[in-house]
């Protein structure tokens, strides 16, 4: 978990109607912000391969993603064996993958279109940004520098941050009590049910994108607050914000 500050340079005419009084957005990482599912398709292959197993497709592996990385080694795992790995053999296929993905983490990964300008234009209203995911926590900051990302936010958490990860609503409260924000003027943006589910067991606002990753599942099926196209809708336009003033 580090703290960061920003210096802005663009201006952008005001926000969604949803995030009027609102200070604090909470992001996903993975599904939200970037596509990693190249990525983390490659160290599961990896891992899969050095055992001696047959690979998934990135296809798969895509429905195993949101969980954090010992459920995605061990979905994997058992999809390759067709029975749950040993204690053993799930700990293997974890250092495995966790070497391989640590030593290259962004190599095929890509953000999605419209982030840097959404988070940039959410800065510059003066909104606090924080990112949660159960990506481990180790790998986040990697990520958010390569993509030129890591400045727009103020805090961080990943899924062994805490004693608890989403859908637990811990690292969503963990946030606003660091930033002094109550959880009533906070929104937890994802696109996964566990995003909804820890924002609405916070209090917070919850908004979803059906882009990312969400186990082959809808997500209008969990429910959240508001439902987004892209993230630069959080942002008002021009043509908004005059009709608003007229």
């Amino acid at each position: 978990m580090t703290v960061h500050s920003i210096r802005l340079t663009e201006r952008y005419s005001g926000l969604h109607s949803a995030l009027q009084g609102k200070r604090l957005i909470a992001f996903d990482l993975d599904g939200t912000l970037i596509d990693s599912v190249p990525d983390l398709a490659a160290a599961v292959a990896h891992a899969l391969k050095a055992l001696d197993l047959r690979q998934p497709s990135e296809a798969e592996v895509r429905d195993w993603v949101g969980n954090g990385a010992p459920v995605l080694v061990e979905k994997a795992l058992t999809w390759a064996l067709q029975t749950p790995p040993t204690p053993a053999l799930q700990q293997r296929g974890y250092d495995t993958f966790m070497d391989y993905y640590g030593a290259a983490p962004h190599v095929l990964t890509t953000l999605y279109s419209g982030v840097q300008q959404a988070l940039q234009g959410l800065h510059q209203q003066g909104m606090t940004l924080v990112l949660i995911t159960n990506k481990p926590e180790r790998f986040i900051e990697p990520l958010l520098q390569h993509f030129e990302l890591l400045d727009y936010f103020t805090l961080w958490v990943g899924g062994d941050s805490l004693a608890e990860k989403k859908p637990h609503p811990l690292p969503l409260l963990h946030a606003a009590r660091t930033c002094q924000i109550p959880a009533a003027e906070c929104v937890m943006v994802g696109d996964s049910r566990h995003d909804i589910a820890a924002g609405k067991a916070a209090g917070f606002t919850t908004v979803a994108l059906p882009y990312g990753y969400n186990h082959g599942e809808p997500i209008e099926e969990s429910h959240p607050d508001l439902m987004l196209s892209s993230l630069t809708e959080l942002l008002a336009t021009t043509s908004q914000t005059t009709k608003a003033v007229e």
